[in-house]
């Protein structure tokens, strides 16, 4: 039987999402937990992985396994298992052709900048700061010439391991709530530390130090070295994937 998973998670104490030999890492606390309900090993696969100090709203995954057990047994068994920072939100079977990775269309992720003269004490694990005031208005601006199929070597990290850098960005909104600056991006998938190389430029052109039309100097240049820094993992949140209505997920992950 093939099962999916819902997993929200506080990325700050994990060094990423995927399973290695150093450090704790969020797969291996899921493994540990389902492994115990289900009273031998069992392995996840994401629909995709997280840094380190990032965090995850409805992370999915899939498992096979032929035990008898209840979706609800699934989800409050491991949750019982699992630290205080990572809860499994939901559990459904699904047909054995799921798969948490290739069937997902698309993911979203969400980044939040504090921007204020004071650095945050509540909430900083899920935050980033700028002092500077930022023009949200021509973040927005400048982000729109990142939408479509890219080439994104500009915003992709020399470590990332993907067989191309072309992807297709579906939607990037930045915008001002109070203190905050939100920005939204929506793609088929990305690269690794994509989305923080994007914020990371989209802030000198926010404080007034590059033209709105530097982003699209920098994606037609594909040159991550003269582009902006790499933002702060704290501030990133995978809101989750997006899987086509033919596999009755629940609505947060249904296009």
């Amino acid at each position: 039987m093939r099962y999916a998973l819902g997993i929200e998670y506080d990325g700050s104490e994990f060094l990423g999402w995927q399973r290695h030999g150093n450090g704790a890492t969020v797969q291996a606390a899921v493994e540990t937990a389902l492994g115990f309900v289900a009273d031998q090993p069992v392995a996840v696969i994401c629909s995709g992985r997280t840094d380190a100090g990032v965090h995850a709203a409805c992370q999915v995954v899939h498992f096979d396994s032929d035990v008898p057990r209840t979706d609800r047994a699934w989800v409050l068994g491991s949750n019982t298992r699992l630290p205080a920072s990572v809860r499994v939100l939901w559990c459904q079977a699904v047909d054995a052709g799921f798969h948490a990775r290739y069937a997902a269309r698309a993911r979203c992720y969400r980044y939040r900048i504090l921007n204020r003269n004071i650095p945050p004490a509540m909430q900083r694990q899920f935050l980033s700061w700028e002092r500077l005031p930022l023009d949200a208005d021509a973040m927005h601006r400048a982000a729109q010439q990142l939408i479509g199929e890219h080439d994104f070597s500009a915003f992709r990290t020399v470590q990332c391991q993907a067989k191309h850098p072309i992807r297709t960005v579906h939607s990037i909104r930045v915008c001002r709530e109070a203190d905050q600056v939100l920005v939204d991006v929506q793609a088929n998938a990305f690269l690794h530390h994509m989305v923080r190389n994007i914020v990371g430029s989209l802030i000198p052109v926010g404080r007034g130090e590059q033209e709105e039309s530097w982003l699209g100097t920098l994606l037609a240049g594909g040159d991550r070295n003269v582009a902006g820094p790499t933002a702060p993992a704290a501030g990133l949140v995978f809101l989750g994937p997006k899987f086509p209505g033919e596999w009755n997920l629940p609505v947060a992950v249904t296009l």
